[in-house]
């Protein structure tokens, strides 16, 4: 007697063998998912074909009345996880006008499958045989799309690395956060170019003989106007606040700020490197809105400064090079300088890149800041 090897369903392997021959559905699913925006497909139209493969028991799709799904829509919105039936029905049509699947209609729009001898003779529904006649044409259409994702990722690189450059050189800082908010959204393959295309002719200028005004834009000055209320209350007190932070590093270190007309400066102000630990702690008191915890020491400070540059938005290389210019307390307290002042600066990025490279150029001194704010408190307890 002849043994006949079954599969699970009952039918003989030759049959088998020949259904193995045409494309697995889900590598079909996962090959339209890449070439999704070619065929103008969401992602929800896509779950709603992975919910119409999920009702043929093989993994081909098979010729016929075979490959016709017949479930109801009630039936599809369960698998679906609850879609209510408006939805799943533009996202069917929509499925249709690309030629994906086409609908079979029963006379009265029913769908409903009729059996013959254990095997379906008529089914009206959904059929999925045109996924199969599109297959070159999705493959296709996914190979392209990948190729141009990645084109699109090695132009995004490029865009990087040139960011990073101009960052490095310290310059046009408003081109560099502006590239950093393109990079944050999706950009198409014409906005990264044009991007490309501006940063390397600002990396080309920083690099040349181009004057130190356009290089390197002063940012503005947060600092001035420190105090608060109107001119009326501020009688008693010397106004001095529309002098910016970059004028007293200029004028140096014996410049005086508001509230000072009865006050003796305090020495630590006075130090050509650093501030006291104290005059930080009492200047700086918006950071313990984040972080109630009292900071005992200067690596307190590095902590609690490395925790809030990323809340304001300053790049970890822009913090590297800040600790690596300025020294890790000195970085630390700019940062807790520019959280006070958080409100009046667009950019702290900017702001801090601008301040390193005075640091770099050896014009910058954290006791003017420092004792500005403090004066600024000062200020405010007197009125």
């Amino acid at each position: 007697m002849k043994n006949t090897f079954r599969t699970a369903f009952g039918r003989p392997k030759s049959v088998a063998q020949v259904e193995c021959e045409r494309p697995d559905k889900w590598t079909l699913l996962d090959r339209l998912t890449t070439a999704a925006e070619t065929f103008e497909l969401s992602h929800r139209t896509l779950t709603v074909m992975k919910a119409l493969l999920s009702f043929l028991p093989s993994r081909h799709i098979p010729d016929g009345a075979a490959g016709i799904v017949f479930a109801s829509n009630a039936r599809l919105s369960e698998r679906l996880h609850g879609m209510p039936e408006s939805t799943l029905r533009r996202h069917l049509a929509q499925l249709v006008r690309v030629g994906l699947i086409a609908r079979h209609d029963s006379p009265n729009r029913k769908r409903f499958a009729r059996n013959n001898g254990g095997a379906i003779a008529l089914a009206f529904g959904f059929d999925l045989a045109p996924l199969v006649v599109q297959a070159g044409m999705i493959e296709t259409a996914a190979q392209t799309a990948e190729a141009e994702q990645e084109r699109l990722q090695a132009l995004r690189d490029r865009v990087l690395v040139l960011r990073h450059a101009l960052v490095r050189e310290g310059c046009c800082e408003g081109l560099t956060d502006e590239a950093g908010r393109v990079l944050r959204r999706k950009p198409d393959e014409m906005a990264l170019a044009q991007l490309e295309k501006a940063l390397r002719g600002a990396l080309e200028n920083a690099r040349g003989e181009e004057p130190l005004g356009e290089t390197a834009p002063v940012p503005p000055a947060p600092f001035a106007g420190l105090m608060s209320g109107s001119d009326g209350k501020n009688e008693r007190h010397i106004q001095d606040s529309d002098k910016s932070y970059f004028d007293s590093e200029e004028r140096g270190q014996n410049s005086k700020s508001p509230c000072t007309a009865d006050k003796v400066e305090p020495d630590h102000s006075k130090k050509e490197e650093g501030v006291a630990f104290a005059d930080v702690v009492n200047a700086c008191t918006e950071a313990r809105s984040f972080f109630p915890d009292a900071m005992r020491n200067w690596g307190d400070i590095v902590r609690v400064g490395d925790r809030i540059a990323p809340m304001l938005g300053i790049d970890p290389p822009v913090l590297n090079e800040a600790k690596r210019d300025m020294g890790a307390e000195s970085a630390a307290v700019t940062i807790l300088c520019l959280l006070e002042k958080a409100a009046t600066i667009r950019s702290p990025g900017a702001y801090l890149r601008r301040l390193t490279q005075m640091a770099r150029n050896g014009a910058f001194s954290l006791g003017p800041m420092v004792s500005a704010l403090a004066n600024r408190r000062n200020c405010q307890l007197t009125i």
